[in-house]
């Protein structure tokens, strides 16, 4: 089965783009994060929103993958935002010393070739005997792709650098991989979709840049699709789509990495209540969510709970 790159803001219903666009730490919309559409109108500043209209209609082509864009407009961001997207032959190999940790072993998913290639291996991929390495561990076991730009290293549609499709049987990205184990371990329709809705509240990933952070949510959504049509033989329902689109603006959401809050949005330290009637300004860090303890935390907040483990230890 082959796929092209085939985002195109347009083919969203409503709901689903509106999906898409959200930020659940402003309960608005993503924001720019750039000005290099600024010469479309003063409505593409880089702190603005991006709205619905702003991107469909006559203007569905304005957001386009890195490799559709001008060569001097690659360069520019390159430049700018030191924007580097990486060959998938290198998130590839970067991918497998994941699984070389997790597995205990080389040649899990593929093996690399020495012309920046892999094969896909072909056989069911065996699990360790062990309770905890199990293939629904291996679903549940938490992913995440910093500065993700267009999320290729969790899917793996096409090369982001020479824009070569890539089918799913070759398809390395770590989602990529959660789906693959999903499709060969399930055995009713109810149960795969049940563990692909699981990999996908497993992976997570964060950008600065709107335009990019949206390319990454819609190739994680034509992702689940691709392979539902791969193992199911059907499209998604809405009722199915809204809910994963939900899930992805949870998991991939837009944030400055250095100060762990939305881009251009200084911190605002606390202060003491003058009156009953008088606000206090919380610091706006970046919400995302827990799927198995069903809750909301910041970013910061688990970090803090990571070195404070560490510190412990």
């Amino acid at each position: 089965m082959k796929f092209k790159i085939d985002i195109n803001e347009n083919n969203w219903n409503k709901k689903i783009l509106d999906l898409l666009l959200y930020d659940h730490t402003t309960n608005n919309n993503i924001i720019w994060g750039t000005n290099d559409y600024k010469e479309l109108g003063e409505d593409y500043h880089e702190t603005f929103y991006i709205t619905r209209d702003l991107i469909t209609g006559n203007n569905s082509e304005v957001i386009q993958p890195r490799i559709l864009k001008q060569k001097a407009e690659q360069k520019n961001r390159t430049k700018a935002k030191a924007e580097v997207f990486t060959p998938s032959w290198i998130c590839n190999a970067q991918n497998n010393l994941v699984d070389h940790a997790w597995f205990g072993r080389n040649d899990v998913f593929n093996i690399e070739m020495e012309d920046k290639k892999w094969k896909s291996t072909i056989e069911k991929i065996i699990f360790p005997e062990n309770k905890n390495k199990t293939w629904k561990k291996y679903v549940d076991e938490r992913r995440m792709e910093i500065t993700c730009g267009e999320a290729p290293y969790l899917v793996s549609r096409y090369d982001t650098v020479t824009g070569e499709i890539i089918p799913i049987s070759e398809r390395i990205g770590l989602l990529d991989r959660k789906l693959r184990v999903v499709t060969e371990n399930t055995t009713t329709e109810d149960e795969w979709l049940k563990w692909a809705q699981r990999a996908i509240e497993s992976i997570y990933g964060f950008e600065f840049q709107g335009d990019n952070l949206l390319l990454a949510r819609e190739n994680i959504l034509l992702t689940y699709i691709e392979y539902m049509q791969y193992r199911l033989e059907r499209t998604p329902t809405d009722k199915e789509l809204i809910k994963i689109a939900t899930i992805i603006s949870w998991n991939i959401w837009q944030m400055d990495g250095l100060t762990y809050t939305i881009p251009f949005m200084k911190e605002q330290p606390r202060f003491e209540q003058s009156s009953l009637f008088e606000e206090q300004v919380a610091v706006a860090y970046c919400k995302i969510k827990d799927w198995r303890s069903k809750k909301v935390v910041t970013f910061k907040e688990l970090l803090e709970q990571k070195k404070s483990k560490e510190k412990n230890n």
